[in-house]
């Protein structure tokens, strides 16, 4: 892997201003009631108080996701280490959404196909950063290649103590990085793909490939799209507020 591009998140310097909610909307064109990102919320505690926790796609080591995907358009891009989403290769099938420990994916209810963040590749190829790295006013998210010892990124991961948010049934070594400790910590959900899936991975797969090969596997695996195809709008979270950004953005211009 040339380079590994990470993002490490200091908790404590977030206000919860919804600055990197607006941006990453604003930047990546986010349907209102979805998001790429988001910032949870730790419940109220009488030594510390209230914590925010901002994230965003984790960009496993180890992703579920992309096990989870039956065309091969969700992987782990071998040049930076960023999961990415092949939108010609994506079919809306949805199997990788209940399989990311951190809902980090979503349906798009237009494109039909499914959407999550890529560390704004848009930007990144013109040189900037990360829309919500670039506008936090508190740089709370310090982003780069963990895999360039002198990077911001990699002297911090050496000095400072961190921490990773996982599910410890599905551990899937994410490469976001929190400073000293974050809340909350116990939100990442078991990763499970869609029965049909499962059984399709199982049994169908070896089978129609042995018979037709793969160009049969596709073109059967089309027709059997909708057991797992729905649009979904996402799910109110107590601990999650991105939603309303959008939400309360359109009933002012209303």
């Amino acid at each position: 892997m040339k380079s590994k591009l990470t993002m490490i998140i200091d908790s404590s310097k977030c206000f919860h201003c919804k600055a990197c909610l607006v941006a990453c909307q604003l930047e990546n064109q986010v349907p209102v009631g979805f998001r790429r990102n988001w910032v949870k919320v730790s419940p109220l505690d009488s030594t510390d108080g209230m914590h925010f926790q901002p994230g965003n796609c984790m960009h496993c080591d180890k992703p579920t996701c992309v096990e989870a995907c039956p065309t091969g358009a969700t992987y782990k891009d071998s040049r930076d280490g960023v999961v990415k989403v092949r939108e010609d290769l994506c079919i809306g099938c949805g199997s990788c959404i209940p399989s990311c420990p951190y809902g980090a994916r979503y349906r798009h209810p237009e494109k039909k196909i499914v959407d999550k963040c890529d560390y704004c590749a848009s930007r990144r190829e013109t040189g900037k950063l990360p829309a919500c790295v670039e506008i936090c006013p508190t740089q709370a998210r310090l982003f780069g290649d963990l895999n360039d010892v002198n990077s911001p990124v990699a002297r911090l991961l050496k000095s400072k103590k961190t921490v990773r948010v996982v599910n410890n049934e599905t551990d899937t070594e994410p490469m976001i990085f929190y400073v000293n400790q974050t809340a909350p910590r116990d939100w990442p959900v078991k990763a499970e793909a869609p029965l049909p899936i499962q059984l399709w991975r199982q049994v169908a797969v070896p089978l129609v490939k042995g018979v037709t090969g793969l160009t049969g596997l596709g073109v059967l695996f089309m027709l059997g799209r909708q057991l797992v195809a729905k649009d979904e709008p996402l799910g109110h979270d107590t601990h999650d507020e991105a939603r309303d950004i959008g939400i309360n953005d359109r009933e002012q211009k209303e």
